[in-house]
């Protein structure tokens, strides 16, 4: 669809061994529109994490098409869908996935530095103050809390203004308190930069707060429903 940041058509992936072939995904079809706020839920082993990575050019399908903007992401070359996702894609995981040897700041700074942007160390800057860690900017990871390691992720996530913000189970690693502060941020940044965001999660109270909720089963979306907010 041409209105869509992005479009996910009969997508299916299999993976061959000794045993026999597994079908991790079959047949996954859905479209997002830019700023809409999508779930994707399902119990483990159904595929979720697998499609995320594949929405992301991180794993390839055995069939099927994604596209991102338009752009059929496995057209591209291994170096054209970084290039594509250095510019359009966000990402915060579980684990935080920040660099140990690198401050908050500089966590923050470097998909800006590698995309050559001058304004770095200042829009760097700017987007940690933006969530809450203006004093922890010299702060390296290891004495950082896990709130406050998720919060550089999001920063470094939003710094980009990616089209597209891709975030699997983002409060799995956090209590409740900090991770409805997550939460709650993360939304508002949703709103604020009208970033598309899909969330993989088994939280049912994460999943109710996003307007379109898609449930996998056995690698099949077994439901995709438009849901009031909470």
């Amino acid at each position: 669809m041409s209105d869509s940041i992005i479009a996910v058509q009969r997508v299916c992936k299999s993976v061959t061994d000794s045993t026999g072939t597994l079908h991790i995904l079959q047949d996954i079809n859905f479209s997002l529109a830019p700023r809409e706020t999508v779930a994707i839920v399902g119990a483990s082993g159904s595929g979720k994490s697998t499609l995320l990575s594949i929405i992301a050019g991180l794993d390839t399908p055995s069939g099927g098409q994604v596209h991102i903007g338009g752009q059929d992401l496995f057209a591209l070359d291994e170096d054209a869908r970084a290039a594509l996702r250095a510019r359009q894609l966000g990402f915060v995981f579980q684990s935080f996935q920040l660099l140990g040897n690198l401050t908050a700041l500089e966590n923050v700074m470097l998909p800006l530095e590698l995309a050559g942007r001058k304004d770095a160390r200042k829009s760097a800057t700017a987007m940690l103050e933006r969530v809450g860690l203006a004093q922890r900017l010299q702060a390296y990871p290891k004495v950082l809390s896990g709130g406050e390691q998720q919060r550089v992720a999001l920063a470094r996530a939003f710094v980009v203004q990616p089209a597209l913000l891709l975030a699997d189970e983002p409060t799995g690693s956090l209590d409740f308190a900090t991770g409805e502060t997550i939460m709650a941020l993360m939304f508002a940044l949703n709103q604020e930069w009208g970033t598309t965001l899909v969330l993989v999660t088994h939280d049912r109270a994460i999943a109710a707060r996003c307007a379109r909720r898609i449930t996998i089963e056995a690698g099949r979306i077994a439901s995709d429903e438009v849901q009031g907010l909470a």
